[in-house]
């Protein structure tokens, strides 16, 4: 028994002497290919570095011509009572004799038909104007009226809108419900520039 335990303490010694030996060989293994991947790792980043240092540097470094600098420059807004910057909602455009136009964006709208079939009314609108001040009371009441237009529009059938009449009959009550939105400012009349109904 003294002699098998002897043979198993020579043979754990020299398993853990081999050990050390590969361990040492395999440590400096180890050590060889962290480096190489330490080199390998720095080469790729100095490309991948240099090559967006040469983008930005071609993309950035670029000033341009005259031409566009006038484009790049920010155009002065207007401002609202608040100070901040007021959006306009329509396009304001001067007319002959003194009126101004102003032109909304367009109103696209589901009408009632009695078949039930879809049937789409898109409008054009421009107010005629007595002058310039009567947009500073348009442009922020445009909300309400476009609310106004679009509840008023959607009970309209196609049938009401036929003919001269119903044109007609469409511009005054257009115009009505603006003036009762802007009073005591009016507006001349309601020019329907493009009327689509699909």
């Amino acid at each position: 028994m003294a002699k098998s335990k002897a043979k198993q303490t020579e043979a754990e010694a020299d398993a853990q002497a081999g050990d050390g030996a590969e361990g040492g060989e395999g440590g400096e293994g180890k050590k060889k290919l962290p480096l190489k991947l330490l080199i390998i790792a720095g080469v790729a980043a100095l490309v991948v570095l240099g090559g967006g240092g040469a983008a930005a540097f071609l993309l950035l470094g670029h000033k341009p011509d005259a031409a566009h600098a006038e484009k790049a420059k920010p155009k002065p807004k207007k401002k609202d009572e608040k100070g901040g910057d007021a959006k306009t909602v329509g396009q304001v455009r001067e007319g002959p004799d003194g009126v101004v136009f102003y032109t909304l964006p367009d109103i696209v709208v589901n009408m009632q038909t009695a078949d039930g079939k879809p049937t789409f009314l898109k409008l054009k609108l421009t107010f005629e104007l007595p002058d310039a001040s009567v947009v500073e009371v348009l442009e922020p009441n445009a909300p309400r009226l476009q609310d106004m237009f679009q509840t008023f529009l959607r009970e309209l059938r196609p049938e009401d809108l036929q003919g001269s009449q119903g044109s007609y009959q469409l511009r005054m009550e257009l115009k009505r419900r603006v003036d009762l939105v802007i009073a005591p400012a009016k507006v001349n009349t309601v020019l329907i520039e493009e009327m689509l109904i699909n």
